[in-house]
């Protein structure tokens, strides 16, 4: 166990997150940051992407010198996936990983949303007959928007108003019958979507490691994808229930680190708990990172990096709906946007400060600004 010291603050462990998901320009352990679209979401294991275009700049802002053209690269090539791993909300994850991650947290989904399936007159018989009918669509193997499902299922009965058809085709992907694939097209009205694909077709290969060495690596790589990072932060980003979850910490004890913060235990790799002998790097890093980054959305406690007297200014309203944020040593200190599209695009920062940023804050959020306009073009 690493006790806390004067030395271990709330923005050391923010920095500590930083260096565990790669946001300071390489990975505790290895000698250079991810080479590859791949190695970043494996390391991360899932990548929160309800908003498509914040998950390509999450993956953008770990992968120096990727742009946005090479993350797509990826989807259209089927070594990452965006399905519904955990709490029925959409993540980037390896394709191999997909099915054993589903075997695992899908019975306790359908669980979740047994009260909105009835409410929406989703049956099993509903279920299986939209498996029948996709079928049949996705038979020619070039995939189908969500429009072109749900025209589909309209014209064999099944209604998609009111959420209902988002629903089946979850059921669909949580079942591993469908998953989305590559992306539809850069113009028109399928623009910025994905296709869906039978499963075994798009992904062909899984792995089966089993209940429980599946929640044990879950558990393993949640920590060195994000320690430091409790139990319950685990929890609630798989929503494995947590006897589960407490017996697997004690299959992982000898590959992980304790480190004692306000009276809470934190875990994290030990090669993330060696950067406190020298100093946790970071403390003048500023970083323009989207809406929805696992940063913040990774864990169930956030009030470490973000003050909660400032939370409304992330999600106004606690509408669920995450702005982009700004984030200084660890600690998040504004959000961001951007107006204007093509050569008129421009980014603005909106510090929480009266102030404004101070100038050589001012100037690492150009640079930033920059980085981001230099991957939505490539």
């Amino acid at each position: 166990m690493v006790s806390a010291t004067p030395r271990v603050t709330a923005k050391t462990i923010g920095r500590l997150r930083l260096a565990s998901q790669g946001l300071l320009g390489g990975v505790p352990g290895r000698d250079a940051a991810f080479a590859s679209v791949d190695e970043c979401v494996s390391h991360l294991t899932a990548m929160q992407a309800q908003d498509l275009a914040s998950a390509l700049w999450a993956v953008g802002q770990r992968v120096p010198g990727s742009t946005l053209s090479q993350v797509r690269a990826a989807l259209d090539a089927g070594t990452v996936v965006r399905s519904w791993p955990f709490r029925g909300t959409l993540h980037l994850v390896p394709a191999w990983d997909l099915r054993w991650m589903l075997g695992i947290t899908r019975e306790r989904m359908f669980r979740g949303a047994a009260g909105r399936h009835r409410e929406l007159g989703i049956t099993a018989d509903d279920i299986a007959h939209c498996r029948d009918i996709a079928g049949g669509l996705l038979a020619s193997g070039r995939g189908a928007t969500r429009e072109q499902l749900f025209s589909a299922f309209e014209e064999h009965g099944q209604i998609t108003k009111a959420q209902r058809g988002v629903h089946l085709l979850w059921s669909l992907c949580l079942n591993a019958w469908l998953v989305q694939g590559p992306m539809a097209g850069a113009e028109g009205k399928a623009a910025g979507q994905q296709l869906f694909m039978p499963f075994e077709e798009w992904i062909p290969a899984s792995r089966d490691p089993g209940r429980e060495d599946g929640i044990s690596e879950l558990l393993l790589r949640y920590f060195r994808g994000h320690g430091p990072a409790t139990l319950d932060d685990f929890c609630w980003w798989t929503q494995i229930p947590k006897t589960e979850a407490k017996a697997a910490l004690g299959r992982i004890r000898a590959d992980v680190v304790e480190l004692e913060f306000g009276g809470t235990s934190y875990w994290l790799s030990p090669e993330a708990a060696a950067l406190l002998d020298d100093g946790v790097p970071g403390a003048r890093t500023l970083l323009a990172l989207p809406g929805f980054d696992e940063f913040l959305l990774g864990y169930k406690d956030r009030s470490l990096v973000l003050a909660p007297g400032h939370a409304q200014k992330v999600v106004p309203g606690g509408n669920g709906v995450f702005k982009r944020m700004i984030v200084s040593g660890g600690t998040v200190i504004g959000t961001w946007a951007k107006n204007g599209t093509g050569r008129n695009a421009a980014v603005m920062p909106e510090p929480f400060g009266t102030d404004g940023l101070a100038p050589a804050a001012a100037r690492a959020f150009e640079a930033q600004a920059a980085k981001y306009l230099a991957f939505q073009a490539g």
